[in-house]
């Protein structure tokens, strides 16, 4: 009892001290528990959702799959008469068809369009009793002919629309307009999805293009019937080829479709939140590490008035036992917090998430307050060992801790040891001639490179910390020695602090030099092989609609227009070995659109009648060469016997791997209504008209705004600022590593100014302003800041030139280091230890001078 009433003593004594050791634990705690309520949010609105809109049964077409419709623009159907089969079974009631199409744009009276575009689908679907269970109509009234549209009520408040409104639907069927009747509000969170209605007919005509056909059929159990019971009653009565699915079958199926999305995102943000406990650790050893020099004295009385050196170790780990468990509770409190945000981020954003349906589950707290103090107390496991070993005579003649010479001289052997070790993986990465293996060593080589120089961190502070100071604090006279002096006093310490900072500067650096290099390599690339003048795609993968390719082609100043359309085929090579395929079939111009390399064969016969070319990878692999011939099964359609005139190389990476043929060849074989759309367009100017064709293009694309046309100025500026936007929200992310780590500069600094106490005295007594004497802390706060910021910059820099050289395999072959990105942050790393420095700088000039001497 006594070990803990003196550890609370001491915690409550030095609150002051642990405040910011506290913050970084709230902070890294609060990441994870935000992270893990955010997921559980989402969960719970897709699982209301569902359990909300799903029927009993649902009966699918047996071949509908989640990526045919996107490419042929129209789902799979089912015939009216199947709805009196399922009407006709056991224990079914309340049988209705629905009709639904994603491959849909809609645009207002302006041709703006009023879909989301953060991700989230527009979906035109059919009125039916039905869509009360999820939505009310708030105002007007359902749909009641042709020209009759609902709207949901978040896309009209977005939008302005209102009752009256035309709305111009587009779909692979052609374009139609309907006057908004009715508004409809959801009765669950719509979680950003933009939603039309028809009546029943309009909507089989427009989006199926023909009357009679559904795209499912829903029954509601009878009482008394359980959902297993009526789906085995409906497959008796519809037969096989058809797709039942409980209601539970269909929410699992539509969370499994939504995990992946959730986890990626999910163990993304707990891997920054990782980071943000490993920099964590360095603040909480080094607070710890000062607090006990500081109260050597302390501890060597108690050691000798009877306290063992186990008491002592377990007196400063309650200590941090209860540092965790305060910033673990807080940061619990600001996870929930920090889920808000994210919830209110992602609405801004598209994805509309109601705080009514905030989820906290009870393992959540668990968790963050179990990691927090876990994490807390292993980092100060050193600290209170290294008390625990305190004599007790050596303290009473000794105001510290004295350093260990031996452990030094050890911990800078094994730094060096490790660092070398991952030096010598990174270059086996470099050197890799498989991803695989390559991706393996370039962890090895960032783990132990990262291990390595953390060791090596004291050893390195002596030689770069003196080096930085001929540069930057010599100009500074006697004050920039001082600042040199104090960083270089305990090399341990520099080295802890700078490593807080070098770890989250060191991503920084390794993913700016691949996005650099990943923009640059694409860049000539695209350089060297696209010959197309221009480029028309849709931003959210919507193949290109009939209507709006016609209007294309009849743009002036153009010289042609090539279609690129994607099949899924199986396709057996000569020794009978079949294997899942994507067929690019193109028009012949699509060997001038992009220059292919090939390693035999020409790639313009590949477009010849029932000819097509394979990629080099598949060749080798497949043992096929030109002149063989292939049987291609194509989904939905014959199977063809295609003679290899090409093989491409895949040494490339627009299109690697990639089978071509022609689109005619493909027509043979698919029926029309299985031919897919085009999911991009390649045109040609006429020789000195491009200026011209391009605003012709543009104009003809006026009324289908969800496509753009881009040159090959605009799509290098597109692949720019795509990789920018991903790396703005890493960096995001990694802001809060760097904000624990400044934290951990503070608290550093303030520690130290207190431990220097009576020497700030000395030096104030003896002629030293307070202006010189917060210049000097200042100056000693920008030289570690600085020297994590240089071992993160360079040691960031060999893990981005190592993850380049393997990613030069997959075609990426352009190294570019972002030098303007790189000083950048050094300096900027200046800046941040002069704002490190404020307050302990501050607090340090307004010293009573006479006090100061005067302390133990």
């Amino acid at each position: 009892m006594s070990v803990l009433k003196t550890s609370l003593r001491n915690f409550l004594a030095h609150k002051g001290r642990m405040a910011l050791s506290a913050v970084a634990v709230l902070l890294s705690v609060a990441f994870v528990s935000g992270t893990l309520v955010f997921t559980d949010t989402m969960n719970t609105t897709f699982d209301k959702l569902f359990a909300t809109t799903a029927s009993d049964v649902t009966v699918s077409p047996g071949g509908a799959t989640d990526d045919e419709a996107p490419q042929t623009g129209r789902p799979e159907t089912l015939p009216a008469a199947l709805l009196d089969k399922v009407a006709k079974a056991e224990g079914a009631r309340n049988v209705q068809g629905a009709v639904a199409s994603l491959s849909v744009t809609v645009v207002d009276a302006k041709n703006k369009n009023v879909g989301p575009t953060g991700g989230a689908p527009t979906i035109a679907v059919n009125w039916s009793p039905n869509e009360l269970r999820s939505v009310e109509i708030a105002s007007g009234h359902e749909p009641r002919g042709p020209t009759d549209v609902v709207v949901d009520a978040a896309t009209a408040e977005k939008h302005g629309l209102k009752l009256g409104d035309e709305l111009r639907t587009i779909s692979v069927t052609g374009d139609f307009t309907a006057k908004i009747s009715g508004i409809a509000a959801f009765k669950v969170t719509n979680p950003g999805a933009t939603l039309v209605y028809f009546e029943t007919a309009t909507a089989q005509r427009e989006l199926l293009g023909g009357e009679g056909l559904f795209t499912q059929i829903t029954a509601d159990a009878a009482p008394g019937v359980s959902d297993e019971a009526l789906k085995a009653h409906i497959a008796a009565a519809v037969g096989g080829g058809y797709k039942l699915q409980t209601a539970a079958e269909a929410a699992d199926a539509g969370r499994e479709e939504l995990a992946g999305f959730l986890d990626v995102m999910k163990y993304a943000m707990l891997g920054f939140a990782g980071i943000a406990f490993l920099v964590g650790i360095f603040l909480i050893v080094n607070t710890f590490s000062m607090l006990v020099a500081q109260r050597t004295r302390e501890i060597g009385l108690m050691r000798a008035i009877g306290s063992s050196r186990r008491q002592v170790n377990r007196s400063v780990l309650i200590e941090a036992l209860l540092l965790g468990l305060v910033g673990s509770a807080a940061g619990v409190a600001a996870g929930v917090g920090l889920a808000v945000g994210l919830m209110k981020l992602m609405s801004a954003v598209g994805m509309e998430l109601s705080t009514g349906d905030l989820t906290v589950k009870w393992t959540t707290p668990v968790v963050g307050v179990v990691l927090g103090v876990v994490v807390t107390v292993l980092a100060a496991y050193v600290p209170a060992r290294r008390a625990g070993k305190i004599s007790p005579m050596a303290a009473l003649r000794d105001a510290g801790t004295p350093a260990d010479g031996r452990a030094g001289r050890v911990r800078g052997g094994i730094g060096l040891a490790l660092t070398a070790a991952g030096a010598a993986a990174l270059v086996a990465a470099a050197r890799a001639e498989e991803a695989v293996p390559g991706s393996a060593w370039l962890g090895l080589g960032v783990v132990l490179s990262l291990l390595g120089f953390v060791v090596v961190g004291p050893l390195l502070a002596g030689v770069v910390v003196r080096a930085l100071g001929v540069v930057v604090l010599r100009v500074f006279g006697p004050v920039g020695r001082m600042a040199e002096r104090n960083a270089l006093r305990n090399p341990r310490r520099t080295g802890a602090t700078g490593a807080a900072l070098m770890i989250g500067l060191a991503l920084v650096a390794c993913l700016s030099v691949v996005g650099s290099s990943m923009v640059a390599s694409a860049t000539e690339e695209l350089d060297r092989s696209v010959g197309a003048d221009f480029i028309v795609q849709s931003g959210t993968g919507q193949p290109i609609v009939p209507q709006a390719q016609a209007a294309l082609e009849k743009a002036p100043g153009i010289d042609h227009v090539t279609e690129y359309k994607w099949l899924d085929v199986t396709v057996t090579d000569p020794r009978g070995k079949k294997a899942e395929q994507g067929l690019a079939a193109a028009d012949p111009t699509y060997a001038r659109d992009l220059r292919r390399e090939t390693t035999a064969g020409r790639l313009a016969d590949a477009y010849g009648p029932d000819a097509m070319s394979v990629g080099s990878d598949y060749a080798t692999a497949h043992g096929v060469k030109v002149g063989d011939v292939l049987t291609v099964a194509f989904k939905g359609g014959k199977p063809a016997k295609l003679r290899v005139a090409a093989i491409t190389s895949d040494q490339a990476n627009v299109d690697k791997g990639a089978m071509y043929t022609n689109v005619t060849t493909a027509a043979r074989y698919l029926p029309a209504d299985r031919m897919p759309h085009s999911l991009l367009l390649l045109a040609g100017a006429k020789d000195g008209q491009e200026t011209q064709a391009y605003q012709a293009l543009k104009d003809a694309l006026a009324p289908y705004p969800q496509y753009k046309v881009s040159n090959q100025a605009d799509y290098k500026e597109q692949l720019q600022d795509q990789v920018g936007q991903l790396l703005n929200i890493v960096y995001g992310l990694l802001a809060l590593a760097i904000v624990v780590a400044v934290l951990g500069v503070v608290n550093t600094l303030a520690l130290s100014v207190v431990e220097r106490t009576r020497e700030i005295g000395l030096m104030r007594a003896i002629g030293l302003s307070r202006r010189q004497l917060r210049r000097m802390i200042r100056l000693e706060s920008v030289v570690i800041a600085l020297f994590g910021a240089l071992l993160g910059l360079g040691l960031g820099m060999g893990w981005g030139t190592a993850a380049q050289k393997l990613l030069a395999l997959e075609g990426l072959g352009v190294l570019d280091i972002p030098w303007p990105t790189i000083l950048t942050v050094f300096v900027a790393s200046a800046f941040v230890g002069l704002f490190a420095a404020l307050v302990p700088a501050f607090r340090a000039g307004r010293m009573n001078v006479l006090n100061a001497i005067a302390s133990e």
